[in-house]
């Protein structure tokens, strides 16, 4: 079974890695980062909100600290965002820590509204805040990151490619974390308190703990991703990167794709956002918000039929695909 496993992961990257070979232009290749960028920042939110069990809908903040640190260091300081990025996961992981501790207390909805009004709270604070010390902000006008051409040591680049393997780079990190985390020890409290809280604590878990640590590295891949969209986008717009509709997404595209397992929200993540970008660019703005329909009515198919998300279906699918071939290439030899 792990060698199966092993073999469709292989198989996956490989498939990916070749994209930017077929596709070259520079729309469908943009397309096809966005597409990755989303897969990414859903296996982020799930660490918390899938193994962790916690419905965070305010993740988009802290993918705003990591833009905003990174490019305020930039633009003041000559810092390159490589370095910038780490700091604003670090800090983003810090804040979640901060803001775990009191809400983590609360249970459900109570927990889940209490995230929407942080993420809510720091995205007014970015409307209305224009500096920080000397440092402008931009507040509700936005931020405009320096460009640089082709600056590989500022990661600005001015193909699309070298995007494109970054967030590929980026996803596989995440996925080798959370498949990492779910064999680990902090992965069996975790499913512990997720599939009963008092129980977990019963057994000497520190549940706590548990989703403080959940959280933090959480945030922290979170705000890489918000560095990344900085120097992909290179303009930064409260709305658009600290609004409840990306939280949205992160939280919709994980369920469908099988939440609280480790490839489910690359699943959820790919697939539907392929969707979402397709219907974008055949209706253009005639229809706002329109994908966000489609992921919801995405998550009421998955729940009604597959309430374990797409990566149960897929992962069924692979397993006989692989016991018919073991069968045949076995018959050939006997």
């Amino acid at each position: 079974m792990a060698k199966r496993k092993l073999l469709a992961v292989l198989l996956a990257v490989a498939a990916l890695a070749v994209v930017p070979l077929v596709i070259t232009q520079p729309y469908y290749l943009h397309t096809a980062i966005m597409v990755l960028y989303f897969a990414y920042l859903s296996s982020s939110w799930n660490i918390v909100g899938g193994f962790a069990g916690q419905l965070s809908l305010g993740h988009s903040a802290y993918l705003a600290i990591g833009a905003y640190t990174s490019t305020l260091l930039f633009i003041n300081t000559g810092l390159t965002p490589w370095i910038g990025m780490v700091i604003g996961g670090l800090l983003a992981a810090a804040v979640a820590v901060v803001v775990g501790l009191p809400t983590f207390r609360l249970r459900g909805a109570y927990y889940a509204l209490a995230t929407v009004a942080f993420s809510e709270g720091f995205r007014v604070i970015l409307e209305s805040t224009s500096h920080i010390g000397s440092w402008e902000t931009g507040a509700a006008e936005g931020l405009q990151v320096p460009l640089r051409g082709e600056a590989p040591a500022v990661m600005q680049f001015l193909d699309k490619t070298p995007y494109y393997y970054l967030i590929l780079a980026l996803l596989v990190l995440v996925v080798f974390v959370s498949w990492w985390i779910d064999r680990s020890k902090l992965g069996y409290y975790l499913t512990a308190l997720r599939e009963d809280e008092e129980a977990a604590q019963a057994l000497g878990v520190n549940t706590a703990m548990a989703k403080l640590k959940a959280a933090a590295i959480s945030a922290f891949f979170t705000a890489l991703g918000g560095t990344f969209y900085a120097q992909l986008i290179r303009f930064l717009e409260p709305p658009a990167i600290a609004g409840p509709d990306l939280s949205a997404q992160m939280v919709l595209l994980t369920i469908v794709g099988g939440r609280g397992t480790v490839f489910g929200p690359v699943v959820g993540g790919i697939l539907l956002s392929m969707l979402g970008e397709f219907t974008r660019a055949k209706l253009g703005g005639s229809l706002l918000g329109v994908h966000l329909i489609l992921y919801g009515v995405g998550v009421m198919i998955a729940i009604l039929y597959k309430p374990q998300g797409l990566i149960q279906p897929l992962g069924a699918w692979w397993a006989r695909l692989t016991e018919s071939r073991s069968g045949k290439l076995a018959g050939v030899r006997g």
